[in-house]
């Protein structure tokens, strides 16, 4: 079988990436190791590390067994082996195994043996240690062992396998492996090792492709984004492409899919392969304490102050998004638990843990975790956990601190009012742009001095005005409400549900030039369409008037305003500009067009000059369309001056003149009381805008507050629904054990009666009716009131006495048709080992006593019979102790029945019987089944003298007490000589 397969295709076995394979093995795993590692071909690059369920104390002979069906070099694992490809390593007996930087490590098994777990412990290693890399292939055995580790191999990039059930000698292990949802494929074991081949081939060239798209390339991944949406109503496009492409590839590698656009076809024509993708999406990498010194600083620096800040009467509330399987939120519930014992606080704790997977979050519902014992101190498990078997459960005063949900915290409303908010890991499988939605959205929902908690490698980004910093190493920051963020989450949140690609586009695209970043080239472009218009002094304003940028000096035209200080255009305008600057504004917006306007005067305290103004519509840049350039040059208008004065000196038009500059003056001061009338109204309608925002955010605020209520009551309708579900499920298996124990009552044929403390009837069987006449309206009456057929005038005292003494009694008792019952009361045990009455059983024994009287009429007639005959007859067990003897034998030898029974034979009569010989026979008589007969035995009497005696013995079996005795017949030899002689 080795030499066909040995030019099956080859894989550069020198390359440093090579596959670490994983085996997980138990009972039946011999039979599909034989299979799996016989097709193996050469050349193949991959290392094969099995871990198999192992006698603690027999040495494994599975190096020489495999080593018979494959050429590859097979060795037993040695502590700090190197992994290298074309082998396989296989754990030696009683020992954990790890890999770290390659290298397998040894270690001393903490669990006992039948509680190890070492397919999950190796498994789990293993993809830490080399990520996409790793394999985990479950084969044939008991248990579970393995599903675990196959969580965090997928998490990790690498890929998952079961062996078909059907060809399992034990199909545990693959099933249960299967029933995870993790598994990427089901084979037989024989053609495991094509399928890995073909993997190794084609994953870096499927990856290259990825992570290097063409257009098409990209547009398929915008549709299979389409269709994940369509199905899960879930959005990925706000994912880091990187890391999606990776998942998708992977999946494209398991199909031997080489285009995107292949694998668009496959999913429309294979739906089950979309939720298959979908579930490697949110695939996470999560366990309790992550990062140690983390918790231990969130808990020290930042949670023991908000905690020991709070009354009694307050809340505490936290948020969990992205919590997966929930490890993350029962840790930071049990560090509030220890703080709470600590401080002595009694505060409400509201935790929230939420996810886009509604199978972790059913996970996380349920508490119940496998090989977290690493992860947690002995302490805290104890402490906090419920241990059966392998499974540890979270205990109720945490789990009831916990309200878990789906939801999504890219498009969905966040919680408000928030202590903490811990989102580790997350952000940094988001885009840019995603990233700053949710930390905005994370500012709005935190309280001021709310404690955001990210993970080591994520950071804040442009939000350095919204958080202060608590620990900078494990990012533990302090909410420090920005006006400005708060006040775009609302903009926000009120506009992203119409527009959400075009307004967040443009948002954050003016974002950025409010912070003087360069990532649009706001200089560059500045620059440009200011030298188009000759570079006068300028200004970049958005629509609002703000000003964005400026160019040159506009200290002439421009000055700061009073009061609160503002950037914006109109407010800093001097006397003379700012009406028709206002104009120019709106008229270039409206007509998205430049306007000019050449003469238009401006106060100073010595003279009055003339500019030209010039406001431009910036068209030609999407990163900034909208924005305008506002331009200020000296204008020649100041000659008008000059041309009145020639005019005034003219005699034959002074009259006429006069009456012009009359009439003019008289404009202006009509003209400058509108002006002063309409900047009085503009101020008005301004403040009555700002009015307007104001309650116009103070409204949304509360739209969001409603928004928060009705998701939180959402959360709290599937918390009730779940623990309606599993009371559902409590009282289906009550009934169900109810049933078993009235069918067990049934058949059992014993009559049995509940009675309460107060000596009521609880509860009874069919069977008491016979004895009792109970009926079922009889429950809750005292048993004194039932009429009943038994002989007892002390039942009621003797309950009494058994409730009062906690001892059982029992009787035997008879009924008026004369049968007999054992009567036993016993008290009544709650499973709170409290006493709540007794239980009374009466067991039928008629026949028992029939039995017993006829037994004892028979022993009786056998004892009459063996006392009436003459000769002495004696009874002797297996150490010749007299067991009983007839009223002959005592006569014979004037012997009391009560100092003889049970003294040894040749103790008796003076130690008469005491003879070497006799004693020698009678110890054969049991163990060889012998028998003596005729032994002549001389026994010296008191007054009668020497007589002679004949001794018989043979074994006899007494059936009551199962017992083998001796039966030793004695005759009078002097008697049968007298009688010989008469003869």
């Amino acid at each position: 079988m080795v030499n066909t397969i040995k030019n099956m295709g080859n894989v550069d076995s020198n390359s440093s990436k090579f596959l670490y394979v994983g085996v997980g093995a138990s009972a039946g795993g011999l039979d599909a190791l034989r299979k799996f590692i016989s097709n193996i071909p050469e050349n193949n690059g991959m290392a094969f590390i099995i871990v198999q369920h192992m006698d603690p104390t027999h040495k494994s002979g599975l190096v020489n067994i495999l080593s018979r069906y494959t050429s590859m070099e097979v060795l037993e694992v040695e502590d700090g082996q190197k992994v290298q490809p074309e082998h396989v390593y296989i754990i030696p007996p009683n020992k954990d195994m790890g890999i770290l930087d390659g290298k397998l490590q040894l270690m001393e098994p903490f669990e006992p043996h039948g509680l190890r777990l070492p397919v999950n412990y190796f498994f789990t290693n293993l993809a830490k240690d080399q990520k996409d890399r790793s394999v985990g292939i479950i084969l044939s055995g008991f248990g579970s062992d393995g599903s675990d580790g196959l969580n965090a191999i997928k998490a990790n990039g690498g890929i998952c396998i079961a062996q078909d059930p059907s060809t399992a000698g034990s199909d545990a292990m693959p099933m249960n492996a299967i029933n995870t949802g993790l598994v990427d494929m089901v084979l037989a074991p024989e053609e495991i090792p094509d399928k890995l081949l073909s993997y190794n081939r084609s994953s870096s060239k499927i990856l290259n492709k990825i992570l290097n798209p063409e257009d098409e390339t990209i547009q398929a991944l915008r549709k299979i984004f389409l269709l994940i949406r369509n199905r899960t109503g879930q959005d990925f496009s706000k994912y880091k492409k990187s890391t999606i492409n990776r998942r998708i590839g992977r999946r494209m590698n398991i199909h031997q899919i080489v285009e995107m656009p292949q694998y668009l076809r496959y999913l429309q024509e294979n739906p089950e392969e979309i939720d298959q993708l979908f579930q490697e999406f949110l695939i996470g990498v999560t366990n309790f304490f992550r990062d140690p010194e983390a918790f231990e600083s969130l808990k020290q620096d930042a949670l023991k102050d908000t905690i020991e800040e709070k009354n009694n009467t307050d809340i505490l509330r936290i948020w969990v998004p992205g919590c997966s399987s929930g490890e993350e939120v029962y840790s930071i519930a049990i560090i509030i638990r220890e703080l709470l014992e600590e401080t002595g606080k009694n505060l409400e704790v509201q935790i929230f843990g939420t996810d886009l997977d509604p199978n972790s979050i059913k996970i996380a519902r349920s508490g119940t975790y496998t090989n977290i014992s690493e992860d947690i101190g002995h302490e805290r498990l104890h402490k906090f956990f419920y241990k059966k078997d392998n499974l540890y459960t979270i205990k109720n005063d945490i789990r009831d601190m916990v309200i878990f949900a789906n939801h999504n915290v890219i498009s969905d409303p966040p919680f408000t009012k928030l202590d903490l908010i811990s989102c580790r890991n997350l952000l940094i499988y988001l885009e840019s742009e995603a990233q700053e939605r949710v930390l905005s959205n994370m500012n709005y929902a935190l309280k001021k001095d709310g404690i955001l908690f990210i993970g080591p490698s994520e950071n804040i980004g442009d939000f350095l005005d919204a958080f202060s910093v608590i620990d900078n190493k494990w990012k533990i920051f302090k909410c420090v409400k920005s006006s400005r963020v708060l006040f775009d989450n609302i903009k926000t949140r009120k506009i992203s549900y119409q527009q959400p690609h075009t307004y967040w586009n443009n948002q954050f695209a003016l974002k950025d030039l409010k912070k003087g970043r360069t990532d649009f080239n706001i200089i560059k472009i500045a620059e440009k369409n200011l030298i188009d218009i000759y570079v006068p002094p300028s200004a970049l304003i958005n629509k609002l008037g703000d000003i964005l940028f400026i160019h040159g000096r506009l200290g002439k035209y421009l000055e700061p305003s009073p009061g609160r200080a503002h950037m914006n255009i109109l407010e800093m305008a001097k006397e003379g500009i700012k009406l028709g600057l206002s104009t120019a504004i709106q008229n270039a917006i409206s007509n998205n067009k430049e306007v000019v306007f050449d003469s238009l005067q401006v106060d100073t305290k010595d003279n009055k000059n003339y500019i030209k103004l010039t406001v431009k519509p910036i068209n030609n840049q999407d990163s900034v369309r909208g924005l305008l350039i506002v331009s200020f040059e000296e204008s020649n208008a100041q000659n008008l001056d000059q041309e009145k004065i020639n005019l005034h000196n003219d005699s034959n038009n002074n009259e006429h003149i006069k009456s012009l500059e009359n009439e003019l003056k008289l404009t202006k001061e009509r003209l400058k009381a509108n002006i002063e009338e309409m900047t009085t109204s503009n101020e008005e309608l301004k403040s009555a805008n700002e009015e307007l925002q104001s309650l116009n955010e103070e409204s949304q605020s509360t739209n969001e507050e409603l928004e928060t209520s009705k998701e939180e009551l959402q959360s709290t309708n599937e918390e009730l629904s779940t623990v309606n579900s599993e009371l559902q499920i409590k009282i289906d298996e009550l009934s169900r054990i109810n049933d078993d124990m009235i069918n067990l009552f049934n058949s059992s044929e014993i009559a049995i009666i509940f009675v309460d403390n107060n000596l009521k009837i609880r509860s009874f069987t069919k069977e008491s009716t016979k004895l009792i006449k109970l009926i079922e309206s009889d429950i809750g009456r005292p048993l004194s009131d039932i009429a009943t057929s038994i002989t007892y005038p002390d039942l009621m005292d003797d309950i009494t006495q058994v409730i009062e003494k906690l001892a059982f009694k029992e009787k035997e008792v008879k009924t008026k048709d004369d049968a007999w019952y054992k009567v036993r009361i016993m008290p009544y045990k709650t499973s709170q080992n409290v006493i709540d009455g007794v239980t009374i059983t009466f067991i039928n024994i008629t026949n028992l006593k029939t039995t017993q009287e006829k037994i004892q009429s028979a022993l009786g007639y056998a004892e009459d019979i063996i006392n009436t005959v003459h000769e002495p007859l004696v009874v002797l067990d297996e150490k010749l102790r007299i067991i009983s003897a007839n009223l002959s034998f005592y006569s014979t030898f004037d012997l009391l029945q009560s100092e003889t029974e049970g003294e040894k034979l040749y103790a008796v009569g003076g130690g008469t019987w005491d003879i070497k010989s006799l004693k020698s026979l009678l110890e054969d008589v049991l163990p060889e089944n012998n028998e003596i007969n005729n032994y002549e035995f001389d026994y010296i009497f008191p007054i009668k003298g020497h007589k002679k005696l004949l001794l018989n013995a043979r074994r006899i079996f007494r059936g009551d007490i199962g017992t083998q005795l001796i039966l030793l017949a004695m005759e009078n030899m002097d008697n049968c000589i007298e009688d010989v002689n008469n003869i």
